[in-house]
């Protein structure tokens, strides 16, 4: 099962490259979402642990990753039946079958990246992977080929090259206080964890956590994060945001681990809280001067990052409200962008004061501009608002008093601040020089771009009333792995 996911995509892309044909493209999209859903489920509630090579394996920790993975990659392949008919002629731009052709491949090279990252056995595969996510991303963020994509591109792999760099110096640090024990494999790494030397661990914590971190987007070394999801296509900026930070977040909590183990947790539970509201504070600051709505919802996923690091933090009290915030976020967000997408096409414009009316101009995508509004900003009942309240609960009950008001009111200047511009575009009078391209691009929409952010609306609202006992279990087992 596992072989199937990581080598159906390589044979897919060059059966795409060789045939060329959309129609033919389009299938191995859809076929590859859908086996890697089917296989992701499967890998998920089997009770044996599955093996691809030593490299590769599912456990309990990284099936919860893959199957959020696997679910928006699904959500977004549907929306993008509908969104990748505009393509020829996308914001008045002519794109070439070929350029198109290399967008379908370097999506399942992208999927397929992230989904090696979740399931790598060994941290060194892991780093691998994680680099294959810059290279196969790189050419999405620049695909439309404006000035600001193609400065978006390069800042992205600059950024992201130099963090994982110093992933690669902290894997080396790793290496050297782990003494005579010459692997990288996470089982050996969490066996042997309490002879390490302290002080290389330490040292390679600060490296990986800043490196990986990059790729997560954690102020400060989130700079790559704003352009990038600003400038992709809105299902690149989906997957961006709902899954790729996931990715590297799930290196984190293996390194994390090891620092558990070994008796070092104080010590990097500080560099993660440091950098998690740090987070919080970048995305409160600039909020307010915020002009391009993709851009803001970009900072609104740095300060998700931040929550989910914060909860890490705090220890195992808060561990489930963290897993609970990661499913909450990467539905909600992944539901923000495609509809972000909807308002792109619609008005051909990515600036927040160019959009108004959205209610009047289309209610549906009005309705789940709001909707998704609420559910990433934690209205009851919106997964991340027991998630959130959850970690506020740890702080409370860790008598971390002083981080728990920094916390609500940093929480609270963004809420307000992503408000003013929602609020803004989805009411008012829509301006006269748009309701022409309005009028044009309106049957543009297709249902395909409506559909999947409902489904996911849907279920975080939902399993913020009501968690199924299987996914519970599921969660509560993910929880060893920190």
């Amino acid at each position: 099962m596992i072989e199937t996911i990581l080598i159906f995509p390589l044979v897919a892309g060059l059966l795409m490259l060789a045939i060329r044909k959309r129609a033919f493209d389009n299938i191995m999209l859809n076929l590859y979402a859908l086996i890697h859903f089917a296989i992701s489920l499967y890998l998920t509630f089997q009770k044996s642990t599955e093996h691809f090579t030593q490299y590769f394996a599912i456990d309990d920790t990284n099936k919860i990753f893959l199957l959020i993975l696997s679910f928006v990659f699904l959500m977004v392949t549907i929306y993008n039946n509908g969104y990748s008919k505009q393509l020829p002629t996308f914001s008045n731009i002519k794109i070439k079958d070929k350029k198109i052709c290399l967008y379908w491949i370097m999506t399942l090279a992208f999927v397929w990246a992230m989904t090696g990252t979740i399931l790598s056995t060994d941290l060194g595969a892991s780093w691998v992977f994680i680099e294959a996510t810059t290279l196969t991303s790189a050419y999405l963020i620049y695909f439309n080929r404006t000035k600001n994509a193609i400065e978006a591109a390069w800042k992205y792999v600059f950024i992201c090259s130099i963090g994982i760099a110093l992933a690669f110096a902290g894997i080396i640090f790793l290496n050297i206080s782990s003494g005579d024990i010459n692997t990288l494999n996470y089982s050996e790494l969490y066996a042997h964890a309490k002879s390490f030397d302290a002080t290389w661990l330490k040292l390679a914590f600060v490296f990986i956590a800043f490196g990986f971190g990059t790729k997560m987007g954690l102020a400060p070394v989130h700079f790559w994060l704003p352009d990038a999801h600003s400038e992709s296509p809105s299902p690149i900026s989906a997957l961006l945001s709902a899954t790729l930070l996931n990715s590297a977040f799930l290196v984190i909590i293996r390194v994390f681990k090891i620092m558990n183990i070994a008796g070092e947790n104080s010590y990097a539970r500080l560099i993660l809280l440091v950098m998690g509201f740090m987070s919080l504070f970048v995305t409160a600051v600039f909020i307010y001067h915020i002009k391009n709505y993709k851009r803001m919802l970009a900072y609104s996923s740095i300060e998700n990052m931040g929550i989910l690091t914060i909860g890490t933090a705090l220890g195992p009290v808060a561990y489930y409200a963290v897993l609970l915030h990661l499913i909450g976020h990467s539905l909600a967000k992944a539901s923000f962008f495609l509809t972000s997408g909807n308002i792109l096409e619609l008005f051909e414009s990515k600036r927040i004061k160019s959009v108004s009316g959205l209610m009047n101009v289309d209610a549906k995508t009005g309705w789940l501009w709001l909707i998704s509004f609420l559910a990433i900003c934690a209205f009851p009942t919106s997964l991340l608002f027991i998630s959130e309240f959850l970690i506020i609960k740890a702080m409370i009950f860790k008598h971390q008093y002083l981080l728990c008001i920094i916390f609500v009111i940093l929480l609270t200047i963004v809420l307000y601040g992503m408000s003013k511009s929602v609020i803004k575009m989805a009411y008012g009078e829509v301006s006269e020089d748009k309701k022409s391209i309005i009028e044009e691009n309106r049957p543009k929409m297709k249902v395909s771009m409506y559909i999947p952010q409902a489904i996911m609306l849907l279920i975080v609202f939902v399993f913020g009333i009501y968690i199924p006992p299987v996914l519970n279990n599921l969660i509560k087992l993910a929880t060893a792995g920190f």
